[in-house]
């Protein structure tokens, strides 16, 4: 964390660029955007101070005027693609709402993966996530619940939506082939009967559709537990 006059800022309480060195050749957003494709390409492994500087036609020292360490390019990386979330028109159905807003989130995170790992290493205190966060309690502002609540809720919701996201990108990587080994695996541990209650489950339960809305089936269970309370 960068410190000015002894004390610990924010990168986005600060000015973009250190005085120190010759005039300024970049800026934040266009150092953000590098980051950004390198990630897209070849995920957060490809994303160095070196190699983004290399992207811009700047020396690794010279990226040091704008961000105090690798932590704060991500967090640049990470409000550049949030501001891609579409924030949906408010229906007045909160829960409605929420779902809507969880599905914009979480089609950004499909468009960049490596934002999966980002959110969950670290909460989005970005403009853009910031942003985001206002418009999660605007949808909850009819909720009969204590702030708290309502903040934890946002958060259980970024949580989930990243999970559900990860899920899908490996299901997209993973082939029909792969798929069949397991489900045929699956069907050999049940035949054994030496677990009852798993057989039981599945043998109740119908194949989910390949366009499964995973997403929707889980956030309002998980809303009805930390907002329960509330029928408005």
């Amino acid at each position: 964390m960068y410190a000015e006059n002894g004390r610990a800022r924010s990168i986005w309480l600060r000015r973009e660029r250190a005085d120190r060195g010759p005039a300024p050749g970049h800026d934040r957003a266009g150092i953000a955007a590098a980051a950004v494709r390198l990630a897209d390409d070849g995920g957060l492994a490809a994303v160095s101070m070196r190699k983004v500087a290399g992207a811009i036609g700047a020396g690794a020292t010279a990226l040091y005027r704008y961000v105090d360490s690798r932590d704060e390019l991500l967090q640049l990386m990470l409000d550049t693609v949030l501001a891609e979330v579409r924030f949906p028109a408010l229906s007045g159905n909160w829960r409605g709402d929420l779902l809507a807003l969880a599905r914009a989130l979480g089609t950004v995170c499909r468009r960049h993966p490596w934002t999966v790992d980002v959110l969950q290493a670290q909460p989005p205190m970005t403009p853009h996530g910031v942003a985001y966060l206002e418009r999660s309690l605007a949808v909850m502002a009819s909720v009969d619940a204590p702030g708290a609540a309502k903040l934890e809720t946002a958060a259980m919701v970024i949580g989930l939506v990243t999970t559900v996201a990860r899920t899908e990108l490996a299901a997209d990587r993973s082939t029909q082939e792969w798929q069949a080994a397991q489900e045929e695996y699956l069907r050999a541990v049940v035949a054994a009967g030496e677990h009852p209650h798993l057989a039981r489950v599945v043998a109740s339960s119908s194949p989910a559709p390949q366009d499964d809305d995973l997403l929707g089936r889980l956030l309002p269970r998980i809303l009805s537990g930390l907002l329960g309370a509330s029928k408005t």
